[in-house]
Formats: structure tokens, sequence, C-alpha cells
């Protein structure tokens, strides 16, 4: 049996699909083996917890909360509510013991706690962004898209791509709690909506969906709050690229030496190498995807092969990877799947007696 597996959330109310499918991870081959679904209403995030036990998915009513299995299957253990419009994005402190809400359509930031159990619990800290945005068809009120703890979990950025900032807050852990420190202005109309921080913490990267762009910021503790400094900003697109395109996700790849990026829209993907002592990125390639609305991208265990899904095309793509060649190639046939939106590759963690009883 694989000890891998991957989930997929979907859209669920103009699809026939149950909003959560589990995969089988053909690492050889780098494919995907479909194996069951699960009904989740629009499960438009998913997430898992850093000890691989427990998997949280957006769903209309809140968040809902499931069991991993041996067998990667899945374990319904309860929906909490929110007390607002669906969410967004799904981020979980790293000992698993809180949970963040980023709601777009409200602007509102909610946190809740987790159960002993690894159910979700009770609401601990709700804050709505409030303020006009930049004058721009998509961006002209807040919409909260991504939240991030820093690695020693004394802080919260959250990246707002209707007010077109990353606001940090101050986390308290001991009731799940948060308050606003500063606000990080990003470029006008950019549109940051990704959020991932480095291992060692010393930077972070922010996607910018309306500029189409990667901002690389430095990030260090200082007295009264963390010393943030932006250093450096690419583009994700081809420049030849003249329609309408939007960059909605990252990656990291090979203990964070590259970043691969969607870009819908233009429907392509982009390599960059970054310089880990000043964290800048250079352009290896941009390539189509064979996709319509590329929304995630999902990472395989040899960080060679990945998956793309597809939302428009109702499609996952599969290719290899060649980073010392500039280069992926499309490796398989795209599996179909309805309004695919989110992903996420899980190693299983290992479980004593599991091989016997496999046996």
């Amino acid at each position: 049996m694989s000890r891998t597996v991957a989930y997929v959330g979907s859209y669920t109310d103009t699809s026939d699909c149950k909003g959560l499918t589990l995969y089988d991870v053909n690492e050889e081959e780098g494919v995907l083996v479909r194996r069951t679904e699960y009904s989740v209403d629009n499960a438009s995030y998913i997430a898992v917890s850093h000890d691989h036990r427990f998997l949280y998915s957006i769903t209309d009513l809140g968040v809902a909360s499931f069991a991993i299995q041996p067998d990667g299957s899945l374990k319904k253990l309860n929906t909490a509510r929110i007390r607002g419009m669906r969410g967004c994005h799904i981020a979980l402190n790293h000992d698993d013991t809180y949970l963040v809400v980023c709601g777009f359509y409200d602007g509102k930031v909610t946190i809740l706690s987790v159960n002993e159990d690894g159910s979700a619990g009770k609401i601990t800290c709700s804050v709505f962004h409030k303020g006009p945005g930049s004058i721009a068809e998509r961006n002209f009120r807040p919409h909260c898209r991504c939240a991030r703890f820093s690695r020693d979990e004394r802080y919260l950025l959250v990246a707002d791509s209707g007010l077109d900032q990353i606001k940090v807050y101050r986390f308290e852990k001991k009731d799940g709690t948060i308050s606003p420190i500063e606000n990080l202005h990003c470029r006008q109309q950019s549109g940051p909506c990704f959020i991932r921080f480095t291992k060692d913490g010393r930077f972070f990267y922010c996607i910018e969906e309306l500029s189409n762009t990667i901002s690389c910021y430095s990030y260090q503790d200082g007295e009264r709050g963390p010393e943030i400094t932006l250093v450096d900003s690419v583009s994700t697109i081809n420049k030849r690229f003249s329609d309408i395109s939007a960059a909605v996700y990252f990656h990291f790849l090979e203990n964070d030496r590259y970043i691969l990026c969607a870009n819908a829209g233009e429907n392509s993907a982009g390599l960059f190498e970054r310089d880990a002592e000043t964290g800048k990125l250079t352009l290896l390639q941009v390539l189509p995807i064979s996709g319509k609305y590329p929304t995630s991208i999902g990472i395989f265990p040899d960080n060679r092969h990945f998956f793309v899904t597809n939302h428009d095309s109702n499609t996952i793509s599969f290719f290899l990877l060649q980073p010392e060649k500039k280069l992926f190639t499309m490796t398989h046939r795209a599996l179909p799947i309805g309004q695919p939106h989110c992903s996420i590759v899980v190693d299983l963690p290992e479980i004593e007696g599991l091989e016997e009883a496999d046996r």
C-alpha cells in the first residue's frame, strides 16, 4: 500500500463532484489513482495538521474536520460554524491547537480552537478588516485571502487582496486571540493573496494575483514586533502575454531551493530558483499547463513530479520537473474531476503494527 495520498477539494454548486476526493499516489509513475469521495459542500481549501492525523476543509457551514485513518481514508469528526460567510483559506499553528479561517467575501479572520480529538472547536477570536480598497474591478473592499503564523508563533500575517495589504497581528496563544501591530502596504492594485514562509523563517513570499508577481520579504524579530523588509518582486507570467491573468498559488521545492507557481488566465506555471542567502528569485521558465484556470499545485515526494488542479477545464494534469534543464513536461493524460480548487499531498504517518495488519 502506498504511504502517500492526495486530497483534492472541489466546488460542488455547479458540478457533480461530492467535494473532497481521495487519491492514491503512484510515486514511480507520478500519477494519481482515484479511490473515493467524501461529501463536503464547496471544499474550496483544505489543510492537514502537522502530524498528518487530521484534515480540515472549508465548507458552506464553516470548517469540517476529519480524522485521517491509517490507509488515508477519512472519518468525519464535526463541522464548526464560523459565524460568517464561507471562508477561502485555513491555517494551523505549529502544534495544531488553533486554526485560522480567512473570509474572502466578508473580510473576516476567524480563529477556532482545536479539540484534543482533532475536531474543530469554538471560536476564540474574530476580526473584520475594514477600509476601502484600491479602485479596481476586482478589489474594492477587504478580501482576507491567506493567513500564516510566524515560525515562533508570536505573530500572524494575513494577506488582504482587497486592501492591498499584509496585516501583521500579535498572537496570544494562551487564549487564541490576535491584536493588530502594523500594515504592510503592497503595491496598489497588486492583490496579495497567498503567503508561505521559508523553513528557516528568515523570509516569506507573497504571490499577488492582480499584478502577477511574487514578492520576497525578509523577516526577523524586533523589539516591538517583526522587522519586515521587501527584498524583491518578480513577474510570474510571460512578457508577451497581454490578456487578463491572475497569479494564484505557489509551492516550495527541494528545501526551498525552487518555487513553482500557478497562473490562471495565462494558464501556465512559473519555475523560479531562490537564493538562500538573499531570498531573491531568478525566473527559469514559464510554460503552459494544458488546462484552464489552474488553482493549486501538488508536489510528489520525489520533488520531480507534480500535478496541477484546473478549475475551469475540470481536470488534473501531471508533469515531470527538470529544474536543471529549466523545464517541465506533461507526462500523463489529464484526469477528469469537477471544479477542483485545492489539493494537498500527504505522507501518511508510520503507525506501529500497520504493516503487519496490511498483510
